[in-house]
This record gives structure tokens, sequence and C-alpha cells, in this order.
């Protein structure tokens, strides 16, 4: 199911965006960042079964987000020529999943609690 999320995502923005930059990958990465942050928090505060995390962490998210073909896109772009767009695509993935994963910890924090 993750995957399937993936591709429709991942269509959508090539109908509106088909630059240099691997924008569909970027939104999916940041947007599984920010996800993963939300879940791993809220199951570390909250005594859940396991396996909705094996299934919404490990399964759904797995097949959504996309850092192999993130690496992969870096790779094309680099060996294109377009070093700048590369190490922006690069550097912007990293800043922004990080800090998706973040506040997503921060929200997971404030949910469940009165």
């Amino acid at each position: 199911m993750g995957s399937l999320v993936r591709f429709l995502t991942g269509t959508f923005v090539l109908r509106f965006f088909a630059g240099a930059f691997p924008l569909g990958t970027f939104l999916i990465n940041v947007t599984g960042s920010f996800l993963i942050g939300i879940l791993m928090t809220y199951f570390l505060n909250h005594s859940i079964d396991p396996n909705w995390r094996l299934f919404l962490v490990t399964g759904m998210l797995g097949g959504y987000t996309t850092f192999s073909s993130f690496e992969w896109e870096t790779f094309l772009t680099l060996r294109e020529g377009a070093t700048l767009v590369a190490i922006f695509y690069f550097v912007s993935s990293i800043v922004l999943g990080l800090a998706a994963v973040w506040l997503g910890a921060a929200i997971g924090n404030g949910l469940g609690r009165p």
C-alpha cells in the first residue's frame, strides 16, 4: 500500500513539475520522515501492540519512502553535470527530512495527552 501511495504521489507531482530537481522523491522523503517522527514517538509514548509499528512504519512507510531512489537520482543528476542541483537536492533532503522527523516527533509527543 505504501508503494502504491508513493507511485501515485510521484505521478501527481510529475504532472505539474518535471524539472531537473526530483521533486516527487524529495516530497515523499520529507513527508515520510514527518510521518515516522509522529508514529515512532507515539508508539514509544503509548502501550501499542508492536505489530502496529511493524505494519505502519516498516511496512507502509518502508514502501512509501524512497531513499534508494533518492540516492540514484542524486547520482544521475551528478552524472548529467548538474552538480549544484545535486548538492541542493542532497543537502535539502537530509536537512528538511531531519526537520520533518523532529516536527513529527514533537507532534507525536502531544498525541493522546490531555
